[in-house]
């Protein structure tokens, strides 16, 4: 894929890592729509810094548990740049959650923004990209997909459920859109990490460092414009954390 003039839709694209990813696609010549739920000024803030590309930005409020809120958001991308090229399912929501405290209501919060709110948005653009003869699909996964923390089950088993659904729609949707899939390990620690949990981590990566988000923003580079013969792939973005 040339991503020159292409349009693509970050959601949770306000800071962090989804920041890092809208700012490094509108580097490649994409016009980019992201979406934020709650960080209003910070994502006026990205689309400034996507502009400075010389390309279109566009911040939407988006509440992904909602399918009302993600098929407006969709149409309204859409409305403005009159195709959707590429989905990058960033958002995500993370915080503990002992297996044995766990409510009914952190369960539905976490699966429904980390599995279903992607599911939403796929569902919404694979249309689209169906009309036009093409696109491409990224999910954000976690390494704890794979290797779960018993005091964020729900969050891992999200995680794990987007590992499927990335395979499942590589099927669904192929031959002509792309499904895949990126597994960080440790690339940015979350709020509230403690410098003991933080060693921890990086004693468990065989390349005993964090990551940046530029790896990521790298990896998803590979998926559009790397190849076009990939489709259904999950790729550990973890310094070995999998393997250690």
């Amino acid at each position: 894929m040339k991503l020159k003039g292409k349009v693509a839709l970050v959601t949770g694209g306000a800071k962090r890592v989804g920041k890092a990813i809208a700012l490094g696609l509108a580097g490649r010549g994409c016009h980019v729509a992201i979406t934020y739920r709650t960080s209003g000024a910070e994502a006026s803030a990205a689309v400034r810094a996507i502009q400075k590309h010389r390309v279109k930005g566009l911040a939407l409020p988006v509440d992904q548990r909602e399918g009302a809120q993600v098929r407006r958001a969709v149409r309204a991308v859409l409305s403005k740049f009159h195709r959707i090229d590429i989905l990058v399912n960033s958002a995500s929501s993370f915080y503990p959650t002992p297996w044995d405290q766990v409510t009914e209501a952190q369960w539905e919060d976490l699966l429904s923004t980390n599995l279903t709110g992607p599911w939403r948005f796929a569902q919404a653009v694979a249309p689209i990209m169906k009309r036009q003869g093409s696109g491409k699909i990224i999910n954000i996964v976690d390494v704890a997909a794979f290797s779960p923390w018993p005091n964020y089950l729900p969050y891992c088993a999200a995680k794990g459920g987007l590992v499927t659904l990335t395979k499942g729609l590589a099927k669904a949707l192929a031959p002509s859109i792309q499904v895949n899939a990126i597994a960080p390990g440790p690339i940015l620690f979350p709020p509230g990490l403690t410098t003991r949990e933080k060693k921890r981590a990086l004693d468990r990566t065989l390349l005993k460092r964090v990551g940046s988000p530029e790896d990521l923003v790298q990896a998803i580079l590979f998926f559009l414009e790397g190849s076009d013969f990939v489709t259904g792939a999950i790729l550990p973005v973890d310094g070995g954390r999998l393997l250690a």
